[in-house]
C-alpha cells in the first residue's frame, strides 16, 4: 500500500495519488450487508480505493483457518457481522495474532437496540434472507418488473403495480424497476415512444403511483450514443439528433405537468438514488391515504 502525500507535500497542479488498502468482509450469511456497509464508509474519503475480499457464508472452523490465511497475505482492515460466537472469537483471536484491526459492523447498532428494547439477541444465521413472506413477496414483485418491462401488460394488469414508471428510451426505468422489485416493490415501466405512446392510457390507472423520469437532453444523447456504440449501430438517427431529443425530452415534461404526476430527474442520479426518491414517494402516498382513513 502506497500512502497519499499530504497537501503540504504536493506542489500546484500536482494531483493526489489514491491510497489503496485491502479490507476483509467476513459474513457468515451472503455478506450484501457488509459490503454494503464498507463501500459506504470508504466513499466518505476521498483518494481512498479499497481492494476488497469478500469470504461469505463463512459457518465452519476449517473454513475460518483458510480465512485467516487469506487475511495473513494480505494485511488490511477485517470487518465481519459473525453471529456465531465461537467463530467470532476464533477471528478475533487470529486478527489479534495478526496484529490487525478487526471490527463488528453491526455491534452498535444492536447493542444500542438491545439495550432499549430490552431483548435478547437471536443467534440464529442468516436471520434477514429467511424464506418468510417477505422473500416471497420479493420475488413475486421481481417476476412482476419483467412481465411488466418496456411497456408489457394490459392495463388491467397494470393496476397491480405499486409503482408505474413513465419516460423516454434510455431513463434507467428497467433498472430501477428491478432494484424496487428487490425491496418487495411492484414496479412496471411503459416507454414513452415518439409518435407512439405518450403514457396517455395510464392516466385510468387507480391503484399505482406513476412517476415521470426527466434527463437532460445532452445526457441523454451521451447515454444513447454509448448504446449505440455498443451496438454498432448507425448514430445519424433521430434518435441521438440534438433537436430530435431536445423535442423528445420536452414533450415528456410537458405530458407529466400535464397530468399532474410526481417526476425524478435521473440526469444525475444514480440507479439507487432514484429508487429512493420513489420509496419516498410512495411513502408520502400512504400517509395520505392513511390520512384520509382517518
Amino acid at each position: 500500500m502506497s500512502p497519499a502525500p499530504t497537501d503540504g507535500a504536493r506542489g500546484p497542479g500536482v494531483s493526489r495519488l489514491a491510497t489503496y488498502f485491502h479490507v476483509h468482509l467476513v459474513s457468515d450469511s451472503t455478506g450484501e450487508t457488509l459490503n454494503a456497509m464498507a463501500k459506504a464508509v470508504t466513499a466518505r474519503f476521498d483518494g481512498v480505493i479499497p481492494i476488497e475480499h469478500i469470504y461469505a457464508l463463512v459457518r465452519s472452523s476449517k473454513q475460518m483457518e483458510r480465512v485467516l490465511e487469506e487475511i495473513a497475505v494480505a494485511p488490511g482492515v477485517v470487518l465481519h457481522t459473525l453471529v456465531d460466537r465461537d467463530l467470532r472469537a476464533q477471528l478475533e483471536k487470529g486478527c489479534r495474532t495478526l496484529d490487525m484491526p478487526h471490527i463488528g459492523a453491526l455491534d452498535p447498532l444492536v447493542g444500542a437496540l438491545s439495550r432499549y428494547l430490552g431483548a435478547a439477541l437471536s443467534t440464529r444465521i442468516g436471520a434477514q434472507h429467511a424464506l418468510d413472506h417477505e422473500y416471497f413477496n420479493r420475488i413475486a414483485a421481481l417476476d412482476y418488473a419483467m412481465a411488466h418491462d418496456d411497456g408489457q401488460g394490459t392495463l388491467e394488469q397494470l393496476e397491480g403495480a405499486d409503482v408505474v414508471l413513465c419516460g423516454v428510451s434510455r431513463t434507467s426505468k428497467t433498472p430501477t424497476c428491478i432494484y424496487l422489485a428487490h425491496r418487495g416493490i411492484r414496479a412496471a415501466n411503459v416507454p414513452l415512444v415518439p409518435g407512439q405512446e405518450d403514457g396517455e392510457r395510464l392516466v385510468a390507472l387507480r391503484n399505482p403511483l406513476v412517476v415521470g423520469l426527466t434527463v437532460s437532453p445532452d445526457r441523454l444523447i451521451q447515454i444513447r450514443r454509448n448504446r449505440l456504440d455498443g451496438l454498432n449501430a448507425d448514430r445519424s438517427s433521430a434518435y441521438v439528433d440534438h433537436d430530435a431529443v431536445r423535442d423528445e425530452t420536452v414533450k415528456a415534461r410537458r405530458a407529466f405537468e400535464r397530468r399532474g404526476w410526481p417526476t425524478i430527474d435521473v440526469t444525475r442520479r444514480s440507479v439507487e438514488e432514484t429508487a429512493a426518491g420513489i420509496v419516498n414517494l410512495l411513502s408520502e402516498k400512504r400517509t395520505r391515504r392513511l390520512g384520509a382513513a382517518w
